[in-house]
């Protein structure tokens, strides 16, 4: 695989052969992660550090902040190495994986994530996404790294025709950009592994990630007004915002309000390392997977409202208004593939996700007093 081709002047050219592997491998397994002070990537960092991994962080900040890892090593007791890259600077990239060759696998979240911005402004998601995967795994085919765990999303599915949705379910022409940087990404992979340039990823397609780390200490920290419910609830609750928005009461479900399925972002990073020991153990059954990574119970947007109000005991005011461009009306997971062949299941409640969310954000406002 290192005698591959590339066009004359590419940062490819180089006599990658006559770079002398680095072996010192350290009584800790290493781990790549890419987004790592993101929201879901600083809790499976977490997740990692507590499991004995030693973990590397690319990030270059522009939809997180510096101050996550103090707030993951306040938890672990473990700082972690950080690069501030960002992977489509090939250079950089391969610079950084050639110090880390060693690592036993890697962990890709770097990527936009806002469904209502991909549809404003789509390119900017097709060239961070979509260019970001081919940047990694040109990389990390290059200088054969293996074991690869993709951040995938529900959004691959569109809108489903028939749910509990399983990983078999047809792929709807997606709904947005956002998901459809998630579908050619799979297609990327998939077609990767075929051409035998991988032989060990996962794509995890999780649905809707919400809570926070049981301390407080690290939660979902979104720049400007929050795309996801769950920072606007709890930004309502604490006063920092007048109202909450609805998007659309008008869909064919229970109370009008969308459907999807809320899972833990614990419950999540737990799934990261299972799926990352799967491959390591080579355990995996062909060369790429996917699985669903939820509850597989669905939940109204005013259902989780009301499980927060009632936990909490604060009222929120909120209004419906217009639909959202690009939403689906209501999916949840089938998890039988992931609680039976990966060996995971969620563990954790609505009312946990609400908690901890909580949590978090009444100790954001209490550290700005």
């Amino acid at each position: 695989m290192l005698n591959a081709h590339f066009p004359a002047g590419s940062i490819f050219s180089v006599h990658i052969f006559l770079i002398p592997y680095l072996c010192h491998m350290s009584e800790m397994r290493k781990v790549i992660v890419t987004g790592g002070t993101g929201y879901i990537g600083s809790h499976t960092v977490v997740e990692l550090q507590r499991a004995g991994y030693e973990v590397v962080v690319l990030d270059n900040l522009s939809n997180s902040e510096r101050s996550v890892l103090e707030g993951i090593t306040a938890i672990t007791g473990v700082q972690p190495a950080f690069l501030q890259i960002d992977i489509c600077d090939r250079q950089a990239l391969t610079d950084v994986l050639l110090m880390h060759q060693d690592a036993v696998g890697v962990i890709h979240f770097a990527a936009f994530k806002a469904v209502g911005e991909s549809v404003e402004d789509p390119l900017a998601y097709y060239a961070n996404n979509v260019g970001g995967m081919i940047s990694l795994l040109q990389v990390m085919s290059v200088l054969n790294m293996d074991n690869l765990i993709f951040s995938s999303s529900c959004t691959v599915y569109g809108q489903p025709e028939v749910l509990p949705v399983t990983e078999d379910a047809p792929i709807q022409p997606a709904q947005s950009p956002y998901g459809n940087t998630k579908q050619i990404c799979e297609e990327m992979l998939q077609d990767a592994a075929a051409a035998g340039l991988f032989h060990r990823v996962i794509s995890l397609r999780y649905f809707n990630p919400v809570g926070a780390d049981p301390s407080g200490l690290i939660g979902e920290l979104p720049i400007g007004i929050p795309a996801n419910l769950m920072p606007y609830i709890t930004q309502t609750a604490a006063g920092l915002r007048d109202e909450l928005k609805v998007f659309g009461g008008d869909y064919a479900t229970l109370d009008g309000t969308a459907v999807r399925d809320y899972i833990h972002v614990s419950d999540l990073a737990a799934a990261h390392r299972i799926a990352l020991e799967r491959l390591i153990e080579k355990r995996h059954a062909t060369a790429f997977e996917t699985f669903n990574i939820g509850t597989g119970k669905g939940s109204t947007v005013l259902e989780v409202i009301h499980a927060f109000e009632q936990m909490t005991g604060v009222s929120l005011n909120y209004r419906i208004v217009d639909r959202r461009p690009g939403d689906v009306e209501q999916v949840w997971a089938d998890t039988s593939r992931a609680n039976q062949v990966l060996g995971w299941t969620a563990q954790r409640t609505l009312e946990d996700m609400a908690a901890s969310a909580w949590k978090w954000e009444k100790r954001r406002v209490e550290s700005k007093e």
